[in-house]
């Protein structure tokens, strides 16, 4: 029995210890099991949505995309500030633009100057002692370059190629009077690029500015009304850009310069079209004879932004027609603002273009791109950030510039 003993009492201890160690084990087990789902309210690490496990929790929801709400009731729109008229405005200087002739002619001087491969490109090519297929090749490379577009580069080199080779001229004065009557049958003097701006028996001519970002909307409107203030137009500008930083602000400067008043929202993100709807309302009456609604920037691709532009002039269309919608295009885009045009059009059903920036680029060849692929006539051109650089497109100056 005693030597039993030593084996027997270490096996005993070990089950006293189990039998104590079991219950524990067994109720946090069970707690474990049975742990809720929520944290206590004063848990420092609580995560947003208690309640809901961590790992059962769904994703949260990407912001929605800016939309314009379907409907185009006026009821209810956000109120925004009108001006009686321009005679409150801040006492400044009122501007007076160069005559059209001068502006012309000053557009020109910066065109000629400007780093433009369309004109000399070409002259140097036809003006070869030779003209064979690899000239050709070039000249259609050149064309393309200056993003003239497929068709019209090919239809304007099959009508040199003809005329050179039954002429069979080199002399380059020559060659460049016929490349001066192809490239102007391009270019399309015949369009009508007249602004319709005059005002109806009892409502304004109403004119809408859309674009991109960074095309230089509010800047054009500012410098159109400049140019019809000077034409003795009674101008009222709406301030539709509600979304940009100090757009507004920017737009009532321009109309302080030339002494007409701005209607504008003071409350950022304000509804578009709540000002536009407010500034045509305000021309009815106050008998104008030009509304100019400057619009935000969009995106052609965001689809919510195309249908919020699409609100605003449905909303202005309760009150008077839409005379003009003026597309803003940086010519230095190239063909994606060929692009651009093609969804503006479709969604506002532009009436004209407005090419800027024309100056610091080689692809002016973008004025016949949008012409033939839409059928919309350049109205004006920007040639600089000067107050007179804008001015009516004509056909014969353009190509004459660029021809040196």
């Amino acid at each position: 029995m005693n030597d039993i003993l030593p084996i027997i009492l270490p096996i005993l201890a070990v089950l006293v210890v189990l039998g104590a160690l079991i219950p524990v084990l067994m109720k946090t087990r069970k707690n474990v099991k049975n742990y809720p789902g929520t944290r206590d309210a004063n848990d420092p690490v609580q995560a947003p949505g208690a309640g809901t496990l961590v790992e059962d929790r769904p994703a949260p929801a990407p912001a929605p995309e800016r939309k314009a709400p379907g409907g185009v009731e006026v009821e209810g729109l956000e109120t925004v500030e009108v001006p009686d008229n321009a005679a409150g405005l801040e006492t400044v200087p009122v501007e007076t633009p160069l005559p059209v002739a001068g502006r012309l002619i000053r557009l020109r001087e910066r065109l000629v100057k400007s780093n433009n491969i369309l004109g000399k490109g070409l002259l140097a090519l036809l003006s070869a002692d030779k003209i064979d297929e690899n000239v050709w090749d070039e000249v259609e490379e050149t064309l393309l370059l200056a993003d003239l577009g497929t068709e019209p580069t090919m239809q304007l080199v099959d009508a040199l190629r003809e005329r050179v080779k039954v002429i069979g001229t080199r002399d380059p004065e020559h060659v460049k009077a016929l490349l001066r009557e192809e490239l102007i049958k391009l270019v399309d003097p015949t369009m009508d690029r007249t602004l319709h701006v005059e005002r109806h028996a009892d409502k304004p001519a109403v004119m809408m500015v859309v674009g991109v970002n960074g095309v230089g909307k509010t800047t054009t409107v500012g410098k159109l009304a400049r140019v019809l203030v000077a034409e003795d137009k009674d101008v009222l500008l709406g301030a539709a850009d509600t979304f940009r930083a100090a757009a507004a602000e920017q737009l009532a400067t321009w109309g302080q310069r030339v002494g007409v008043p701005t209607v504008k929202s003071d409350i950022d993100g304000a509804d578009p079209a709540s000002v536009a709807y407010e500034a045509v309302k305000a021309g009815i009456d106050q008998e104008v004879d030009v509304v100019m609604i400057d619009t935000a920037g969009r995106l052609q691709n965001k689809v919510g932004l195309m249908d919020e532009l699409s609100k605003v002039k449905r909303v202005i269309e309760k009150l008077a027609e839409v005379d003009e919608v003026l597309l803003v295009l940086d010519a230095t885009t190239g063909q994606n603002g060929l692009n651009q045009a093609r969804v503006f059009s479709e969604v506002v059903n532009i009436t004209g273009i407005v090419l800027t920036k024309l100056d610091g680029t080689a692809k002016g060849g973008i004025v016949v791109a949008i012409q033939k692929s839409l059928g919309v006539p350049v109205k004006l051109i920007g040639l600089g950030e000067g107050a007179d650089d804008l001015a009516p497109f004509d056909a014969e100056a353009f190509v004459d510039a660029l021809l040196n």
